[in-house]
């Protein structure tokens, strides 16, 4: 396999990490910033259900080709991906587009690549297993702070599943067996319930065959972590309370009661959903509750519920952590570790993996995405105004470093985690969760209490800093909290205009003015058109820092 072309990046950037998976290929679109803490910023994601692994038969004994059909899907959806990278702005240079057990397991693989990079001018790297397992273990290291743990990960797929032991970012052991939720699907018919037990049989011979267990054993894991989105459906159907009957519907949405995820599953969780996916008799409600919790996995997800039950029996799993970040975000890290070489540090954003978590356990993706643009926004107007030594008057007198950055972003990415009780008041609600979770590591309880503080007046009125949550407060961190609140209002003005690309942000300092300036997907004077919360947001940043920010529309 030819290695992936060297990428270079500038200290903000945009770049994209394309899966091409067994079930579904998935694009994910970041802004990173290899000068500035090793960290990016998931701005878009993208999903289309290809399912590239279908076999034209249920043969086994035939080899296994990418059927015409299957690769007309494929084609369609890299030219949708291809046309939204346009879009954005990012060359084929900044994209890593990578394949696994489908196209690894194809006889006639080099023949699809090949129509790929004609007709789609992408160039795709085809993953070996031990390699897949590899990069989905670096992206459960962006989402969970696990550095230091020794950790056994496993991956799903569509066609294979990984598993991977690896400490501080090092794989001790790896292996990929050919067991996917799409494959077990066809090879046992798509009534696979009335064959579950056959299933059982086959994947216990494969895991057994392929000295697994033992390999495992010797390495030891202190935690275990599922990467993939099989994983994260059964974890979800958990969380909704499908396996103890209490999930409901409301009309198109699955509800639940308190509204956070714990991004954990147990041994008694799983058996309890297999059974109920096994034993439910289908029927048009039991049939509608699937459909609307699995979507478009639901052909497949008894059969990927099946597997992970069997794999926590064989290696004696009695609990597992599940990662928002996968193969994608491990493509993503690999990237910076490339770029900044001996200077990325795999554990330097302890702190901000915990952000990411707690957001994870109250956004879905959509929420996630508009936080990550939110923080994006804030990152660079922070940095902007840093660079403008002379802004910092004796009347503004306050310094703004890395800390404070790292406070703006973790406010951004958790201003919005109180919507899931409703939109009235939420920004009250994320400011009480932040203050009475214990999820945020590392931080100080005065930092911690920063955070909350930033999220609650995101919006709505400005805070009075005379005010008691602020009487332990020093008064220069009045200051900066001042400064950092215009900040960050300012950026959720801007992103709450969905017209934003969020795709290059520039700006330019005068005595009297400091221009912001951002792309935008609608014409100028629709643009304007929305702006009263942001006029209001603009001058307030200018009582704060004694000049204009004048937003730019390019």
């Amino acid at each position: 396999m030819a290695s992936a072309p060297p990428i270079s990046l500038s200290p903000s950037y945009l770049f994209a990490a394309i899966d091409m998976g067994t079930n579904s290929f998935k694009m994910l679109l970041v802004r990173v910033y290899p000068n500035n803490g090793n960290k990016f910023f998931i701005i878009d994601h993208r999903k289309e259900p290809v399912v590239l692994g279908r076999q034209a038969s249920n043969s086994t004994t035939t080899p296994f080709a990418i059927s015409v059909d299957s690769e007309l899907r494929a084609l369609d959806a890299l030219q949708n991906f291809q046309q939204l990278l346009k879009s954005y702005g990012i060359a084929s240079a900044q994209t890593r587009c990578v394949a696994t057990s489908a196209v690894r397991e194809a006889v006639n693989k080099w023949e699809f690549t090949k129509n790929v990079r004609e007709k789609i001018g992408l160039r795709i790297d085809i993953l070996p297993g031990e390699e897949e397992a590899r990069l989905a273990y670096l992206g459960t290291l962006q989402f969970f702070p696990l550095y230091e743990k020794l950790v056994l990960c496993v991956d799903i797929g569509g066609g294979s599943t990984e598993f991977v032991v690896g400490k501080k970012g090092n794989v001790i052991f790896a292996a990929s067996l050919n067991l996917g939720h799409v494959t077990l699907t066809q090879k046992f018919g798509e009534s696979v319930e009335e064959q579950v037990s056959k299933m059982r049989e086959y994947i216990r011979l494969v895991i057994g065959k392929s000295g697994l267990i033992e390999n495992i054993k010797r390495c030891g894991f202190e935690v275990v972590v599922g990467s993939s989105g099989t994983i994260q459906a059964v974890e979800k159907a958990v969380f909704y309370g499908y396996s103890n009957g209490s999930c409901v519907l409301d009309h198109t949405v699955v509800v639940n009661g308190d509204g956070k995820r714990d991004w954990r599953l147990s041994k008694e969780e799983i058996r309890s959903v297999v059974k109920r996916l096994c034993g439910g008799g289908g029927g048009e409600k039991e049939n509608g509750m699937r459909e609307k919790l699995f979507k478009r996995r639901c052909e497949f997800i008894v059969a990927g519920a099946v597997l992970l039950e069997e794999i926590f029996e064989a290696l004696g799993i009695e609990k597992m952590e599940v990662s928002g970040f996968a193969l994608a975000e491990g493509v993503v890290a690999e990237v910076l570790g490339k770029v900044c070489g001996e200077g990325y540090d795999m554990n330097a954003n302890n702190r901000r993996r915990s952000v990411l978590q707690l957001a994870s356990r109250f956004n879905g993706k959509k929420r996630m995405i508009a936080a990550a643009q939110c923080a994006c926004i804030a990152n660079e107007i922070f940095e902007e105004l840093r660079k403008c030594d002379e802004l910092f008057d004796n009347e503004v007198a306050v310094c703004l470093d890395d800390k404070e950055l790292e406070y703006v972003e973790a406010a951004c990415m958790l201003h919005n985690i109180g919507i899931f009780t409703g939109k009235k008041g939420f920004h009250k609600q994320s400011c009480r969760i932040i203050m009475n979770s214990d999820h945020l590591h590392g931080y100080s309880t005065e930092e911690t209490k920063l955070i909350a503080l930033l999220a609650r007046y995101h919006r709505k009125k400005l805070p009075k800093l005379d005010h008691a949550s602020f009487k332990d407060f020093p008064k220069e961190l009045k200051k900066k909290f001042n400064c950092l609140c215009a900040i960050i209002r300012v950026s959720v003005a801007l992103c709450q205009h969905s017209c934003m690309y969020n795709q290059e942000i520039g700006s330019s300092d005068s005595q009297e003015v400091f221009k912001l300036t951002l792309d935008t997907i609608l014409p100028l004077n629709e643009f304007e058109n929305n702006t009263e919360e942001l006029k209001k947001e603009l001058e307030h940043f200018k009582k704060v820092f004694h000049r204009d920010l004048s937003a730019l529309v390019s």
